[in-house]
């Protein structure tokens, strides 16, 4: 504690604002700057400080010899890689830097680690060799681009990765050998603005599968002769769009394993051979729930996927050869990602989370036939700050239904259903409410361990409630698809739609609402406050989207041609006069609520400006908000440090202005 208090020593600073003069002091060394936040009292920093210390272990690979696995957990300010050499065994730390590492991938046959790592979340990632036997490391990539997306070739000689160093906008394929002379090569130019990166190489290193990804319901699957060949087309096309998902070659390099929604329902298995005319097999579906992974063996004998059922994931093993595939049914209830088979394709390792269990590393022992699994074993066991997490809300699915209307006069009284999650605190209510908006705006609230809700379950005696408005994954294509262009602002009339269940529900308080986002979420948010202020009580934007336009100007140039597929296109005049009209800048006379802004100085995604601007129009009208920036972080907060402070900011915020307690 006096440590802290010793870091939060705080300049006090006056600066004027147009209306009225801001309160600014830094924390942390001077890297968080806090204007017209009030200070926070020791005893809260103490209260919440359980729930800060919670630690988390994801499964990120193994060893060659397929005896150890390699997890990404945090004991110092990030996450850094670890070695695990048995169950429940001691964390050997094998990185050391001042930044958390990203993508992680072992090198077939060698046992070098290919890993990812940015500086200060400013996301131009760059690739680095790491030998986890002496801990030497060098880097791969330099300079001011984004790499990663990043794929071996079988006999451990080669990587591919996707680049944006030629001009700092086109998602182009470099491939580039691992010794220290080997120079990185330009493999495939990419002028359109997609997102392209490699998946896999075949057993000869002869071709190399390609995924394309235009947009959430536009993917394509490409193949290329090495190094020269022109890439040709296997899967999707501009007059049916669908998502195709590649996953790699089979056995004999004859056909191209992936995940597809042609056929307009719940993304399904798929196989397309490599014939001049390419047939695609269709595998018999998982009822109607989505596929989110699909892994393959190292020698393609075996398969896994996850399905996305209710927002909750099983575990299947899949026979290749067969192309039949089995559910794991030992596998605890909650959220799967992160699969990999070991080299030897004796076990599958996993990342598994719950309510009441934060990521831990898994291994699932397989039998002889490839769809036969037998012994789960836990590797880690993550700290959680000494909180007992079998008292942790777990999360009742609800449904509401909201308007259908859109440009379509036949849909203007139709309604749809809204899935969400409701957390709720002990008792009988009414309870105030925090309505948690995910981000994306293609992403999906899943029931995961989430130590912040407890707080505020816990502390502030709210509930919190989590839904996947129209746009969400997991619920079909069409539903991704709800909230395309001129349809933006139907998604935010489900958030209308929830205040209005909320009113008739006797176990909320319908007048100590607040409504907290982020990224997209943050628009929403912000979204919320200009159309339903007098419903709410306060909301808290983390970066934001305060105006479209100038988002879609200023975010990074590789991603614009994405975003533009998603919001619309800023350069045509009509789609710009509408994206003007529905941002919250423009409205901003109408946000009558306080707000907690919350901001990374480095953040790509969504850059500081969309959060200056909203701040300075606010402010020029005397409207009562908070801001908090991080000077070495980018779109989220990953040190400790400063995590720590925010959610302390975010309670006092919530405490003050939803319960409106001083």
């Amino acid at each position: 504690m006096r440590k802290f208090l010793i870091c939060l020593g705080f300049l006090l600073l006056a600066t004027n604002a147009s209306a009225t003069e801001v309160q600014r002091r830094t924390a942390n060394d001077g890297q968080l700057i806090m204007e017209d936040i009030p200070p926070i009292p020791a005893s809260l920093a103490q209260l919440l400080s359980r729930y800060q210390h919670v630690r988390s272990a994801r499964f990120s690979g193994w060893s060659e010899d397929s005896d150890s696995i390699y997890i990404k957990t945090r004991f110092g300010p990030v996450s850094q890689l670890h070695r695990v050499d048995i169950p429940a065994g001691a964390r050997f730390q094998l990185t050391f830097a001042d930044d958390p590492v990203g993508e992680v991938a072992g090198q077939p046959g060698g046992g070098l680690l290919a890993l990812t790592r940015d500086r200060e979340g400013d996301q131009f990632d760059q690739l680095l060799l790491l030998n986890p036997d002496n801990g030497l490391i060098r880097s791969l990539t330099q300079g001011h681009a984004l790499n990663n997306r990043m794929v071996w070739d079988r006999q451990g000689r080669r990587i591919a990765y996707r680049s944006t160093r030629r001009d700092g906008r086109s998602n182009d394929i470099w491939i580039q050998g691992t010794r220290p002379a080997a120079t990185a090569k330009l493999l495939y130019k990419a002028n359109d603005g997609s997102l392209w990166k490699p998946v896999d190489f075949s057993q000869d290193g002869k071709y190399l599968l390609i995924q394309q990804f235009r947009s959430v319901i536009d993917s394509r699957i490409w193949l290329k002769k090495l190094p020269n060949g022109e890439p040709r087309l296997l899967v999707g096309d501009a007059e049916h769009p669908a998502a195709n998902i590649a996953t790699g070659f089979d056995r004999h390099d004859a056909n191209v394993l992936f995940v597809t929604n042609q056929r307009d329902g719940a993304a399904e298995l798929a196989m397309v051979s490599l014939a001049a005319e390419p047939v695609i097999t269709y595998i018999p579906s998982v009822a109607d729930w989505d596929i989110t992974q699909f892994v393959l063996s190292r020698d393609r004998r075996r398969g896994a996927f996850i399905t996305n059922e209710n927002a909750t994931s099983r575990l299947y093993l899949f026979d290749p050869a067969r192309l039949k595939y089995k559910r794991v049914d030992n596998i605890p209830l909650g959220l799967i990602s992160g699969l990999s088979f070991s080299p030897d394709g004796r076990k599958l390792g996993m990342t598994l989370n719950s309510a009441r269990s934060p990521n831990d590393a898994w291994v699932l022992d397989l039998g002889r036939k490839p769809t036969s699994a037998k012994k789960l074993t836990r590797w880690t066991f993550s700290e959680v700050g000494g909180l007992d997490t079998r008292k942790f809300t777990r999360p009742v699915p609800i449904k509401y239904a909201s308007p259908l209307a859109n440009q379509d006069p036949a849909d203007q009284d139709r309604f749809l259903p809204i899935p969400a999650f409701a957390y709720l605190p002990p008792g009988d209510g009414p309870f105030p409410v925090i309505i948690y908006l995910h981000g994306g705006p293609e992403n999906q609230f899943q029931p995961s361990f989430n130590s912040a809700f407890q707080l505020w379950i816990d502390q502030l005696g709210v509930a919190v409630i989590a839904p996947n408005i129209r746009g969400s994954l997991g619920y079909g294509s069409n539903y991704i698809a709800l909230d395309d262009g001129y349809k933006r602002e139907d998604a935010v009339k489900d958030i209308g739609a929830l205040l209005d269940w909320i009113a008739l529900q006797p176990l909320f308080d319908k007048d100590r609402v607040a409504v907290f986002g982020a990224s997209y979420g943050g628009y929403m948010a912000l979204a919320s406050a200009v159309h339903y202020g007098d419903r709410l009580r306060a909301a808290v934007d983390r970066f934001g989207i305060s105006n479209f336009v100038t988002f879609l100007e200023n975010t990074q140039g590789y991603r614009q041609a994405l975003r533009r597929t998603e919001y619309g296109d800023e350069r045509d005049p009509e789609m710009r006069a509408f994206l003007e009209r529905i941002s919250p800048l423009t409205s901003v006379e109408k946000i009558n609520i306080p707000l907690l802004v919350v901001q990374g100085r480095n953040d790509p995604i969504v850059p500081l400006s969309e959060s200056e601007q909203l701040i300075k129009a606010l402010r020029s009208r005397g409207q009562t908000v908070w801001y908090l920036e991080a000077l070495n972080e980018g779109h989220g907060y990953e040190r400790k440090e400063n995590r720590d402070l925010y959610q302390q900011v975010a309670f006092l915020f919530l405490q003050k202005y939803l319960l409106g307690e001083d």
